[in-house]
C-alpha cells in the first residue's frame, strides 16, 4: 500500500461492567504521527487498542484504515499492523531465535541473520537459542521488542505499555524507534505511564479522562 495511510476512529463508545469507559470519541492517525494515548489505571486504554486494532467488538462506532472499516477486511488490515499488548506475547518453550520467526512469519520470510541483528540490537547476544523460560522479565520484553527492529512491512504499531521491564539506555532507543518508524511513513499508537521525551514534531497525546 502505498502514499499517505490514515487510521480514523469516529463515534466510539465502550462501556464495561455498566461503567462507561469513552463515549464518542473520534481521532485521526496518519502516516509520520506518534499518539500516546494516557490517563489514569482502568480509564480504557487497553481497551481502546484492542478495539482499534480488531481484536475487541465490545463497541460502538467505527474504525476506518485508509477508508474503508476495519471489520469488513480484517486480514487485510492486520497485514499492515504490529500489535504488543501489555504481556510480551513470547512462547516460553521457545527460544527468542524461534520466537521472533514464528511471529515475523505469519506475515514475511526472514533470515537468521535478521533475526540476529534484531536481537543484538536490544541486547540479547549470546541469549539467540536460550528457552525463553529462563530469561527474565526484562529479557523476555525485549524479545517481543526486537520485533520493532525488523524491517518489516507493517506499518501501524499499536504498543500496549512497551517500556514495561526497559532500563533507561532501552526507554531511550525505543522512543527514537519510533520516531525513525514514523519519519520512514509508519504510525504509532501506544499507552504509557512513562514520561515522554520526543522532540518530534508528529507526536501527540489522546487524554482519557474518568467516567463520571
Amino acid at each position: 500500500m502505498d502514499g499517505l495511510l490514515q487510521l480514523s476512529v469516529s463515534d466510539l463508545t465502550c462501556e464495561r461492567d455498566g461503567r462507561c469507559l469513552f463515549e464518542n470519541l473520534a481521532f485521526t492517525l496518519c502516516s509520520g504521527d506518534v499518539l500516546q494515548v494516557s490517563g489514569p489505571n482502568g480509564v480504557g486504554k487497553t481497551t481502546l487498542l484492542r478495539i482499534v486494532a480488531g481484536l475487541s467488538l465490545d463497541f460502538h462506532g467505527q474504525v476506518d484504515w485508509c477508508g474503508s472499516p476495519v471489520d469488513e477486511d480484517k486480514p487485510g488490515f492486520h497485514s499492515h499492523l504490529l500489535y504488543m499488548g501489555h504481556q510480551p506475547g513470547v512462547k516460553a518453550t521457545m527460544s527468542p531465535e524461534e520466537n521472533l520467526r514464528w511471529a515475523m512469519g505469519l506475515h514475511y520470510s526472514i533470515t537468521v541473520q535478521e533475526i540476529y541483528q534484531a536481537l543484538e540490537k536490544v541486547g540479547l547476544r549470546g541469549y539467540e537459542d536460550v528457552p525463553c523460560y529462563r530469561l527474565s522479565a526484562g529479557q523476555n520484553r525485549r524479545v517481543a521488542l526486537a520485533r520493532l527492529h525488523l524491517k518489516n512491512k507493517q506499518k501501524l504499531w499499536i504498543l500496549d505499555e512497551p517500556f514495561t521491564a526497559i532500563d533507561l539506555q532501552g526507554t531511550a532507543e525505543l522512543e527514537q524507534l519510533m520516531v525513525d518508524h514514523a519519519k520512514d511513513g509508519g504510525l504509532v499508537m501506544m499507552t504509557t505511564h512513562h514520561e515522554m521525551n520526543l522532540d518530534y514534531s508528529g507526536f501527540r497525546k489522546l487524554a482519557l479522562e474518568p467516567s463520571v
